[in-house]
């Protein structure tokens, strides 16, 4: 082959792998719209096709270039059709020492029942094939059991639950409701992060917490009248 040949074939090859060249060096070989799907599942938390309408027919005809994208930076894409939305997570490498890009989000006692709690509403929800929804006061209400201060410092208390309601809105597991103020949708994506076993053993772990502090509230309350 002489050197025409070559130069020729070169161009060629360049040609063909910047087809989806979107700005001055880019060497990117996917299109903008599957882009726009990966960035979504990375900046997180999740793809659910009533919120991402556009994204979401895109990450099922692209998801096996969207798994191998993320499976270089050691991450796996787990999508689930029935509820019709798709995150991300950290592969299991086993004993591979590996740097993890996700963030882990330090969960709060108050954090983690209010995601119980959640986590049931959208159980309950789905066996009627119904989108979960919370209000702001039913939160407060079902949190208000596990106040350890006996409301000596019932203001403190609202403001850590409050803190775990913003945190909630903040990875999108509460998304408010255009219509109410107060009102929020529960994300079909929290069914994927709780499985049935985790739901009924926690439960029965709160529960156990629940009747050990009403119990020390009934023998505070037995020795203040002697």
């Amino acid at each position: 082959m002489d050197l025409p040949e070559i130069i020729n074939d070169i161009e060629n090859e360049q040609s063909e792998t910047n087809n989806f060249a979107l700005f001055t060096g880019d060497s990117g070989q996917l299109p903008l719209d599957t882009r726009r799907a990966l960035v979504q599942l990375l900046t997180g938390p999740s793809i659910d096709e009533r919120r991402h309408s556009k994204l979401w027919p895109v990450l099922l005809r692209d998801q096996n270039v969207i798994r191998k994208y993320l499976s270089e930076l050691f991450l796996e894409l787990v999508i689930d059709n029935d509820l019709q939305v798709a995150f991300t997570r950290q592969a299991d490498t086993g004993e591979l020492e590996i740097p993890k890009l996700l963030r882990r989000s330090q969960l709060t006692f108050i954090d983690s029942i209010l995601l119980l709690y959640l986590r049931q509403q959208l159980a309950r929800a789905q066996t009627h094939d119904d989108r979960a929804a919370v209000s702001k006061e039913e939160i407060v209400e079902h949190l208000a059991m596990y106040d350890k201060t006996g409301n000596t410092d019932k203001a403190g208390f609202d403001k850590r639950i409050h803190a775990s309601i913003e945190k909630m809105k903040k990875h999108y597991i509460l998304q408010k409701i255009r219509s109410s103020d107060d009102r929020f949708e529960v994300s079909p994506a929290l069914k994927l992060l709780f499985s049935a076993e985790e739901v009924i053993a926690l439960t029965k772990l709160y529960k156990e917490m629940d009747t050990d502090m009403n119990m020390e509230t009934h023998m505070n309350s037995e020795e203040g009248e002697e």
